[in-house]
């Protein structure tokens, strides 16, 4: 038996708790593991507080992330003992996640933990600063460097959008963040961010062409903000576009991107092929300063999960939340 979070959906309705769960409920896979920590992402989120259609089948572990120890493994990359990480591939949504002490994977899901960081800091980076790196990746393919101008993160208070701010700040470029939460101006400030703009300004209706100020931007927010984002992008700027907190809605004109040559480039880290998600944790390992993770996240137990699920689809969450599983 272990721990774990246990959503049910059935005849009785919709349930969630924290739970003692049989070994042999684990679903199929060539690796098993055994967790250390987890994460609370706004996927997760969604799933727990069942907001959203996140969950494709019942009963589901959720967490999109995990990482820990191989306990028994018939893939050939991993033997027992090997520390691996887990971000996405459907886990927490049609495949068992990683809040639980225990999961059981396709071992071609998994990369190595890398060795700059401890499993704590590897989750405090999480999904969510996986993401952030394949958004500066997609950046950098697209020719932008820091001559070029400021790049502006949205939601910059959020898990993405402070390892955005936190990385692209040390590779030089001029972040200005964009937030909804003003006591936040000074956590985004102490990640590098020179300014921090109010999300309001990005949130009403605007011209299909403004004025010309980012080189580029990192958004995940979507909606109006990301089509307000993409106007005000200088001529062939780059936009990351990787959340939907704002809705996945996309009023906006074809005018950037014809007339500006802007581009909207799309970054999807579920799915995203093993080679650049190595790529991007060996790009972390370099281009991070571990230092910040311990300001960009905290430490929770399981129990605490429920409850803060609700607050960070709320708004109410700085940063990355860290779950220990063990706790």
């Amino acid at each position: 038996m272990f721990k774990g979070v246990l959503i049910v959906k059935d005849y009785a309705g919709f349930r969630v708790s924290v739970t003692d769960i049989d070994e042999g409920q684990l679903p199929q896979g060539d690796v098993t593991v055994r967790v250390s920590h987890s994460t609370l992402n706004y996927k997760d989120a969604l799933a727990i507080t069942n907001k959203g259609p996140v969950v494709r089948k019942f009963p589901m572990v959720p967490g999109v992330d995990l990482v820990g120890a191989v306990e028994h493994s018939t893939h050939p990359d991993y033997k027992a003992g090997d520390p691996v990480i887990l971000n996405g591939w459907g886990v927490g949504e049609s495949h068992w996640g990683g809040l639980a002490q225990k999961a059981r994977l396709n071992g071609n899901w998994l990369v190595p933990l890398p060795e700059q960081f401890t499993p704590q800091q590897a989750m405090a980076i999480g999904t969510a600063g996986y993401t952030a790196m394949l958004c500066v990746l997609a950046l950098e393919r697209h020719g932008l460097t820091p001559a070029d101008g400021e790049i502006l993160v949205t939601g910059a208070a959020g898990g993405v959008g402070s390892v955005a701010t936190a990385v692209l700040t040390r590779l030089g470029f001029t972040v200005v963040a964009v937030s909804g939460r003003a006591s936040e101006a000074d956590y985004l400030k102490s990640l590098g961010a020179v300014e921090v703009l109010d999300r309001a300004v990005f949130e009403k209706h605007g011209k299909p062409l403004g004025k010309e100020r980012w080189a580029g931007a990192v958004d995940v927010v979507g909606s109006r903000t990301l089509a307000n984002v993409c106007a005000s992008i200088k001529y062939r700027g780059v936009v990351t576009a990787c959340g939907l907190a704002g809705g996945m809605d996309f009023p906006a004109t074809v005018a950037p991107f014809i007339l500006r040559g802007v581009t909207l480039a799309g970054i999807d880290s579920v799915m995203c092929p093993r080679p650049e998600r190595l790529e991007a944790w060996r790009r972390l390992g370099k281009d991070l300063d571990a230092s910040k993770l311990a300001t960009i996240s905290r430490e929770v137990g399981l129990a605490e999960v429920l409850p803060l699920s609700s607050k960070l689809l709320g708004g109410q969450v700085r940063g990355r939340i860290v779950v220990d599983v063990n706790r």
